[in-house]
């Protein structure tokens, strides 16, 4: 049996955080997309979701330094469960994109 982890995205960005690792560039941000169907009664819903990414600098990805707010991306990576504690020592599951490649769309 194959397993697959494969995740493709395009949206917007939203927050941007980018980090010098040893001699990498990391860049954590948020991506939202929009799903649009129709409710049972025939009425337009549109479902917003937002992602975690992150971002390792490869070759494949010389364009993150590019990313700010506003960006329209396409994103292809694997999905990463991550646990945590937080102050209060309280267990969490934080869900992060983790990016094999990212590329600027046109903003539309």
């Amino acid at each position: 049996m194959e397993y697959i982890n494969h995740i493709e995205l395009a949206g917007v960005v939203g927050r941007v955080r980018k980090q010098q690792v040893a001699d990498r560039i990391v860049v954590n941000f948020s991506l939202v997309t929009e799903e649009y169907h129709k409710d049972d009664s025939g009425c337009a819903v549109v479902e917003t979701t937002w992602h975690n990414v992150v971002a390792w600098q490869n070759a494949d990805m010389a364009e993150l330094d590019s990313i700010e707010r506003g960006s329209h991306l396409y994103v292809q990576g694997r999905i990463c469960a991550r646990r945590y504690s937080d102050a209060n020592g309280d267990s969490h599951i934080l869900y992060e994109v983790i990016a094999a490649s990212v590329r600027l769309l046109p903003n539309d």
